[in-house]
């Protein structure tokens, strides 16, 4: 029987990979226009179901609706793996969308040992990203690495479930049983993890006695607690029993996570570019933004992502507008690509952010430009391994704003249907790639 468009949508987010491709190929042949007549924008950090989304869209569906939103450019950012970027790639072309895919992770970062960046209340530890990965699975060492990556956070995470099944007593998960199963790949977040917490709970209690055990259970009033499974118990679930001060947490240290440098390694070594994350430049860190940049790009930082939905408040002229348009202004001076987006891994985020806001319509262009810096990156990588940090753009380019411009008229000016043409980018100079248009 044919399906309907909301049934093959829904189809777009089965943990089968072949489900997910039959139902976007079924999609494209429908009779439905997914050809926006403007861009609104870009994304260029939506997880997806491959670490965690709030609205369990799986790389297909984010991209099919990036299309059908009039995204220039959309990309996936996932935690601690590259599992979504064969079939994010893959769906780009069949919807002529440009893609980008990146990873994001914690470091260590010495020289900010004693001051706190951008991960709250944890000094020295930082959110930190790769973008425009083209492979799956990297060679050599990145590829020993990235299997480490996800050792290290499935360690983690197990950890964490011993201590919190402590004080949940009668609500006791399994990480096998209980928690795997939520996710494609075996690459559980905590908020997979609050999930199960919140399911395992609803299969004990009735919505009264299960509001009166979490509102127990997390210092808080039954109203506040959205049983079964609602975006503020998940919440609370997280922020009381997770983070700083709960029961599941620990402190951690240099050795949690892997440090900058080593992070860094990696993402070069995969031939993709070290990107600086940047929350509000309230933290102690944050303030100190020059020793920062500094540090970060002295390590190979060569981007910075920007989360913008959480740096203003419409209409408020405040602080953290203050300093987003600070950081914008010092990106700028020193050649570095501007990355948005709006992660989509807490209900109530965005698709993508409004960049006809007064807030941020001053800074449209930087965003988008961005985008097309990595999209150009992506292709000239893949295709010719002559991407933005590669030995032929060291070759070709001077200053980093003669490359900034290049990649930007390369990635606007490039459709999909066009990128195998660059294969024999790396013997060409930068006119020339860009007359092969």
């Amino acid at each position: 029987m044919k399906r309907t468009k909301e049934q093959l949508e829904i189809a777009l987010d089965d943990f089968n990979l072949e489900v997910r491709k039959s139902a976007l190929s079924e999609l494209t042949k429908m009779e439905v226009s997914i050809s926006p007549k403007k861009v609104v924008g870009v994304n260029l950090h939506a997880h997806t179901f491959f670490s965690y989304n709030a609205y369990g869209y799986s790389p297909l569906h984010f991209a099919w609706l990036a299309k059908a939103r009039g995204l220039a450019v959309a990309g996936i950012v996932d935690f601690d793996v590259l599992d979504g970027l064969d079939e994010f790639v893959a769906a780009g072309r069949v919807l002529g969308l440009k893609t980008c895919t990146g990873i994001e992770s914690r470091v260590f970062v010495p020289e900010f040992a004693d001051r706190v960046i951008n991960s709250p209340g944890e000094p020295g530890v930082s959110y930190h990203l790769g973008i425009g990965f083209t492979d799956s699975v990297p060679t050599g060492w990145a590829c020993e690495f990235l299997a480490k990556m996800r050792s290290m956070a499935a360690a983690r995470n197990g950890e964490l479930v011993r201590r919190v099944n402590v004080v949940l007593d009668s609500v006791q998960i399994d990480m096998e049983q209980d928690v795997m199963p939520l996710t494609p790949s075996g690459n559980a977040t905590e908020r997979h993890i609050c999930l199960a917490y919140a399911r395992k709970a609803a299969e004990k209690f009735s919505d009264d006695k299960g509001a009166a055990y979490w509102a127990s259970k997390l210092d808080s009033n039954a109203g506040e607690v959205d049983v079964p499974d609602g975006p503020m118990l998940l919440d609370l679930i997280r922020a009381k029993l997770m983070k700083r001060g709960g029961a599941g947490y620990v402190q951690p240290g240099k050795d949690t996570f892997p440090e900058l440098a080593e992070m860094n390694r990696f993402i070069l070594e995969a031939g993709a570019i070290p990107v600086i994350t940047w929350l509000d430049g309230t933290t102690e860190g944050e303030q100190e933004i020059d020793e920062l940049l500094s540090v970060e790009m002295a390590s190979g930082g060569a981007a910075i992502n920007i989360i913008p939905d959480r740096n203003f408040t419409a209409g408020v002229e405040d602080v953290k507008l203050s300093n987003l348009k600070d950081i914008i202004v010092r990106a700028r001076k020193l050649g570095l690509p501007i990355l948005v987006g709006t992660e989509m891994n807490k209900d109530g985020n965005l698709f993508v952010d409004d960049f006809e806001s007064a807030e941020l319509s001053p800074f449209k262009e930087d965003f988008i430009n961005g985008a097309y810096i990595v999209y150009a990156h992506s292709v000239l990588q893949r295709e010719a391994s002559a991407g933005y940090l590669s030995e032929w753009a060291k070759k070709e380019f001077d200053t980093v704003f003669a490359k900034n411009d290049f990649f930007v008229e390369l990635g606007s000016k490039l459709s999909v249907e066009k990128e195998s043409k660059l294969s024999c980018a790396a013997e060409l100079t930068a006119s020339e790639v860009l007359k092969k248009l």
